[in-house]
């Protein structure tokens, strides 16, 4: 039952049918009522509202859903989220982030501790990537400071520097060339000596 709900949600997110899609943002179903989200962002019909109840949902993958299509929310406050339970909800959450322009200070703010104080690494390691990609100073330290994380975090971080410039930024990458991990030598040559 909740499958056939599932694809008449997804269905009118194509077919125009928001009526149907709302009724379904509160089913039983958290599969269905992250398709129901899914089906009014297609529809161009979601709004920070729905999104702002979304993100305190009991289901991870509802609130996954949720901070990922708040990228294009900014006044959906989803930093907290970055110390979510569940690590791809936070996960989520800094790549949102790192997709929002502008981000308010209070976001920077947590992007930045988390890069370096996170207890998971893959939501260290996104963070960092969110700090590159928003190319915000105040990050830079964090960003370096993820170059001598564990490998995954490095990688991340040493392509997160590609915005920045200075003496800090140059000598993280020439470190990084001799760094034990290949991907990220791989990833400082890239960016010390990009191809024409």
């Amino acid at each position: 039952m909740p499958n056939s709900q599932r694809f008449l949600v997804i269905q009118a997110g194509f077919t125009g049918d928001e009526t149907l899609v709302r009724e379904h943002l509160s089913s039983p179903d958290a599969q269905v009522r992250a398709s129901a989200l899914r089906a009014l962002h297609r529809l161009e019909s979601l709004t920070a509202s729905d999104l702002n109840a979304a993100i305190s949902d009991e289901h991870f993958n509802v609130r996954r859903t949720a901070v990922e299509l708040a990228a294009s929310f900014p006044t959906v406050s989803i930093h907290a989220l970055l110390n979510d339970h569940d690590v791809f909800v936070a996960e989520m959450a800094a790549w949102s982030l790192g997709e929002r322009s502008p981000v308010t200070d209070i976001e920077i703010s947590a992007l930045i501790a988390n890069t370096t104080s996170h207890d998971e690494p893959v939501v260290r390691e996104a963070c960092a990537a969110a700090l590159g990609s928003l190319a915000d100073e105040r990050g830079l330290p964090a960003i370096l400071a993820a170059c001598n994380d564990k490998p995954a975090v490095r990688r991340r971080a040493v392509l997160a520097l590609a915005p920045f410039e200075g003496e800090e930024v140059e000598a993280a990458l020439h470190k990084a060339l001799e760094d034990n991990d290949w991907q990220v030598r791989q990833n400082a040559e890239v960016l010390l000596h990009p191809r024409d």
